[in-house]
């Protein structure tokens, strides 16, 4: 793994979240887009280096309607920037962690996405990146 991608923040409204993320970092969004698979919208920050991705539900079916539901509001996922993102599955599933997709899927912000099952990683969910 190369570096944390992003911090996934599940939200309510990317508008009011939107709002106080651009005041609390000082930046604007600099990137808005609808993800049909994941039946979610995406704001995405950069707070230096770093970026931010807001995540809010298109569906109360949806994984992040779920989240909200069951834990509210609150960071949802942390991504990490992969090389090859095939490669490092298959190496993560010989280490013996569950994955949530057996192949990779298009995400937000032209990425192929996998993701890792929380009971295995303390309960955190692990998002793998790739740029396309």
């Amino acid at each position: 793994m190369q570096k944390i991608e992003h911090i996934g923040i599940a939200v309510k409204s990317l508008a009011t979240a939107g709002n106080l993320y651009e005041k609390l970092l000082n930046t604007k969004i600099y990137k808005t887009e609808e993800v049909i698979s994941e039946c979610v919208l995406t704001a995405f920050l950069a707070a230096g280096p770093n970026k931010i991705e807001l995540l809010e539900a298109t569906s109360p079916d949806s994984a992040i309607a779920k989240f909200i539901d069951k834990k509210g509001e609150g960071i949802h996922h942390i991504a990490f920037e992969v090389e090859n993102i095939e490669a490092e599955m298959d190496r993560l599933k010989n280490e013996g962690f569950v994955l949530l997709n057996d192949k990779p899927k298009k995400g937000a912000d032209n990425k192929l996405v996998c993701f890792i099952h929380p009971k295995g990683t303390n309960g955190v969910l692990i998002e793998l990146c790739m740029s396309v």
